[in-house]
């Protein structure tokens, strides 16, 4: 605003000429007109009011009194009229404000903190009517070009006050409630609402044409004045670039047209259990409130909850969609999105009002898939028949091979241990009949880190030996063809370990993987790390190595060689590194860290990992894990 020109006369003229009642209040039917201001103050009576306080007033509203004495400014709950030169004085801290908030500061307040302790002793009131309210300038919190900020305090509130750079931000501010207050009002239209649906059409094509920047500053200007559907075409825009974010699209779910992609949208939040107030009722009750039928929000909230829901639009970007999804249910999340990706202009509107395909946010595969990244491509993507330039491709997410697991926070803990079967060329969805156990069938689509944890402890299942070790494993299949079954909570790799590589390599290859890392709760057990292939049924080779105590079978290829890969002279996570760079050259084997760390795969349970005792082995269990935390 620093060296701006601001016309009063014309502002104010189009406020008292646009003027018009709310819908609550009584005026006759709305044909009274109310005068929201009085003729302007002279030079003589702005100087003597400021001789009076002994300061100079800022000039915005130096230049405002010239124009206005005064002025209704009708807040719904606040201020209601500002008074005009020869009503002003100093607020002098009557209700006692300051010592409060000076006791709040702390030893290194922030700059704005101290502005606001200081500035009930020394600031200029402005009000003559209000709820409780005081708006307050303050000539201690000023800027370059001598504006003095505005606090508005609402002491019913319990709130802090309400800051503006200016006096003339305040009554902008104002205007806009103003209009946002009377919007709902069929027959409030003037220039200015006009003007403003204008930009909010405007808003949208840009949006369509990947020009999303441009488009949010109309419809935040839009949604300031409240006109309708500025917010939901808003909430779009903001939703994709915060797609972890919660929005609400209002009374768009009662439209058949956009209800497929919206009231999923809007189960996100109680289906992660973050609706508080009211519970599944309350939900349920604001979506019946909105238009939609009670027995399809109950439906679409419990797909939501129990991950079953699936985002199937229409037409060809439809058919891209289910293409990913059957990518990104493997954990090909990459491939996933570069099918999205290409088919983004191909997405077609299924009414006006939906400006993007935010109902793959709620699809429990492919939403995780959309980071703040993606979500900032899909919208820089023209799309609905609309043209523009395409954006540059954000990176793929997935690093190759292994050597990701070595991160810290790859896995739980800092280093919790894991493991993992392969088998080569097979379809993920036979994993259970070679390696689960009895009846074992997939999950649907999970989060992997939760899935880990539950896995069955003996001592909770009738029928199962204290001595097995079933594991919950997640499913998915790796760049290489290799269907793998990971396992990233696992227990301790004890003396009875049993590899499942043979069972699993009945229709080709397998490599089982084991990584037991260090615990000092157990005598200070050292880590261990184990690696067995087989094929046809019988095992190759394999390797277990325990701090410096390697055993080994079967010829075993020079590259894997553990002798070579754990060397004593390296730390335990630079071995650990080795070994999973060697099993990449090697073997081509890979895990996908999006899917495993932030995405959704089926899960099934596995046979037990461990062999029942032999005659005079002994066995201890224990169910009581030490250092680790349920999520």
């Amino acid at each position: 605003m620093s060296g701006e020109s601001f016309n009063w006369h014309e502002f104010l003229g189009r406020w008292q000429e646009e003027w018009a009642p709310r819908e609550d209040e009584d005026e006759d039917g709305g044909q009274t007109v109310v005068p929201l201001g009085r003729p302007g103050a002279d030079e003589a009576a702005i100087a003597a009011a400021e001789e009076r306080l002994g300061r100079r007033l800022p000039p915005s509203y130096r230049e405002f009194l010239a124009v206005s004495d005064g002025w209704h400014v009708d807040e719904t709950a606040g201020v209601y009229q500002l008074g005009g030169a020869a009503d002003i004085d100093w607020f002098q801290d009557p209700f006692g404000m300051t010592p409060l908030y000076e006791e709040s500061l702390g030893d290194n307040p922030r700059e704005e903190d101290g502005l606001l302790a200081g500035m009930w002793q020394r600031a200029l009131r402005l009000e003559t009517d209000s709820d409780m309210s005081h708006a307050l300038l303050d000539p201690g919190d000023s800027d370059q070009d001598g504006e003095w900020a505005l606090y508005v305090y609402k002491g019913w509130s319990g709130e802090l006050p309400d800051r503006y750079p200016s006096f003339r931000a305040y009554m902008e501010a104002m205007y806009r409630d103003f209009h946002s207050d009377r919007a709902e009002r069929p027959d409030f239209v003037n220039a200015t609402t006009r003007a403003q649906d204008a930009h909010v059409e405007e808003a949208r094509l840009l949006a369509l044409r990947g020009r999303y920047e441009e488009a949010l500053p109309l419809l935040e200007e839009a949604l300031a004045f409240g006109r309708p559907r500025s917010a939901v075409l808003l909430n779009q825009l903001r939703h994709l670039l915060a797609p972890r974010s919660s929005r609400d699209y209002g009374y768009l779910v009662a439209d058949p047209r956009y209800l497929p992609e919206i009231l999923p949208v809007e189960a996100m939040t109680p289906a992660r259990g973050e609706w508080r107030l009211g519970g599944d009722d309350h939900w349920l009750g604001m979506m019946t409130a909105r238009g939609a039928a009670r027995k399809t929000a109950e439906a679409v909230l419990s797909t939501m909850r129990d991950g079953t829901h699936r985002y199937a639009p229409p037409g060809p970007w439809g058919r891209a969609v289910a293409e990913a999804w059957e990518s990104a249910r493997w954990g090909a999340t990459d491939a996933a999105w570069r099918v999205l990706r290409d088919a983004l202009p191909r997405w077609e509107a299924p009414g006006p009002w939906l400006i993007a395909p935010i109902g793959l946010l709620a699809d429990p595969v492919l939403g995780p898939l959309i980071t703040p990244e993606r979500g900032r491509e899909i919208l820089a993507t023209p799309r609905a028949g609309e043209r523009g330039p395409a954006p540059d491709p954000v990176p793929d997410l997935d690093p190759p091979g292994l050597a990701w697991l070595t991160e810290p926070a790859a896995n739980r803990g800092p280093r919790d241990g894991y493991r993992c079967v392969w088998v080569e060329g097979i379809d993920p969805a036979r994993l259970p009949a070679l390696i689960g156990e009895e009846g074992a069938e997939l999950s649907a689509p999970a989060n992997p880190r939760n899935a880990f944890w539950p896995a069955p402890r003996p001592h909770e299942r009738e029928g199962v030996e204290l001595w097995e070790d079933r594991a919950v494993v997640a499913v998915g299949r790796t760049a290489g063809a290799w269907a793998f079954a990971f396992d990233g909570g696992s227990r301790h790799l004890n003396k009875l370990f049993l590899s499942p590589a043979p069972a699993a390599s009945s229709s080709g290859r397998a490599v089982v993987v084991w990584r037991d890392p260090r615990s000092s709760s157990s005598g200070d057990r050292p880590a261990a790390f184990h690696l067995s292939v087989a094929e046809g049924g019988e095992e190759l080779y394999a390797f277990t190595v325990r701090g410096t105590e390697i055993q080994r079978s079967g010829a075993i290829p020079e590259a894997l060689d553990p002798a070579l890969l754990f060397r004593p002279e390296d730390t335990e996570l630079d071995c650990e590194r080795h070994v999973l760079e060697a099993l990449h050259a090697e073997l081509g084997l890979s895990l996908p860290r999006f899917s495993l760390t932030q995405g959704r795969l089926c899960t099934f349970t596995t046979r037990s990992w461990t062999r029942a005792p032999r005659a005079g082995e002994g066995f201890a269990y224990s169910y009581v894990s030490f250092g680790r935390h349920r999520p």
